[in-house]
């Protein structure tokens, strides 16, 4: 067993019998990314898979306290929670915004973008499982270009996802990571300096959906773990605007052992509908994100 898992904080905060999927992605995420956060936090989030997985009031699956807002205003409420704080001189607690896509590349990110130019001092994560899940799969602008959602149900989604990592970095704010619930030290790590960092902080979760991307639940790993190797999610973090990549994406970018991207989506049911012109299409613009990184981190 690696050193590194020893030193991994041993207190549990999500609490046996929450209320998430089988094999949910974001369950996985959510074990480490509350170890790294640890006491003195306070949570928001807003209508979503978390909420499901956190609890009906009175009760709840999470040992931190939480408060639960509307879809649109995560990072709002956040800044209220920050303001409030610092008016009762309450600097040592950190305040962290959770929401999933929808409620980030979507419906969220007025607040967000307003926050983060304001430079407001908290943490704002997005658990990406690419799509609308709490609400039966539909199509947002995290989905990938091929993909079966109930609102894209004939032709697949024909655009590219959105890079909410670059829209984030324009707005110069200290601190941007990319994890995966199927990298928990690598996730873990990001978690623990995020929170000693000051000012804004975002951090995006590759979250594997058993239901949403129709695969088996013994597979979320798996499938997490094939997302990184093809170069579709890559691990890095942008600290003061320099760019690194970390864990297995450093490795594959040492050694140039990326594997195509069919070994990704043949394993799921949501790209049955993809054409074989959408699929080169996939690889070319994974290829190309994948250059553009390799490009930055040579700089």
């Amino acid at each position: 067993m690696p050193e590194k898992l020893f030193k991994i904080h041993q207190e549990e905060y999500m609490l046996p019998g929450n209320r998430a999927c089988s094999g949910c992605g974001l369950s996985l995420a959510y074990r480490y990314v509350l170890k790294a956060l640890r006491e003195n936090t306070i949570l928001t989030i807003p209508a979503s898979c978390l909420t499901v997985l956190h609890g009906l009031y009175p009760t709840t699956s999470v040992a931190i306290p939480s408060l639960n807002c509307t879809f649109a205003s995560t990072a709002a409420s956040a800044s209220g929670l920050v303001a409030g704080l610092a008016a009762m001189n309450r600097s040592d607690i950190t305040v962290v915004a959770i929401a999933g896509d929808g409620g980030t590349f979507d419906i969220g990110i007025q607040a967000l973008s307003g926050a983060a130019e304001r430079g407001t001092d908290f943490i704002f994560v997005c658990y990406d499982n690419e799509g609308y899940m709490n609400t039966g799969t539909q199509r947002s602008s995290a989905t990938p270009m091929g993909a079966l959602t109930t609102t894209t149900p004939v032709l697949t989604k024909q655009q590219n996802k959105k890079d909410m990592m670059k829209i984030m970095e324009g707005h110069d704010i200290p601190y941007l990571a990319t994890t995966s619930a199927s990298f928990p030290i690598d996730l873990y790590d990001k978690f623990v300096k995020a929170k000693r960092i000051k000012g804004t902080r975002y951090l995006q979760i590759a979250t594997p959906c058993p239901p949403g991307w129709v695969f088996s639940p013994k597979d979320t790993v798996k499938i997490g773990r094939l997302a990184v190797e093809t170069g579709i999610v890559v691990l890095y973090e942008v600290e003061d605007g320099k760019f690194r990549f970390t864990g297995r994406s450093k490795t594959l970018a040492e050694k140039g052992t990326r594997i195509p991207v069919i070994q990704f989506v043949e394993r799921q049911g949501r790209f049955k509908k993809m054409s074989l012109e959408q699929l080169g299409q996939f690889q070319r613009w994974v290829d190309h994100k994948w250059n553009e990184y390799m490009r930055r981190a040579e700089a």
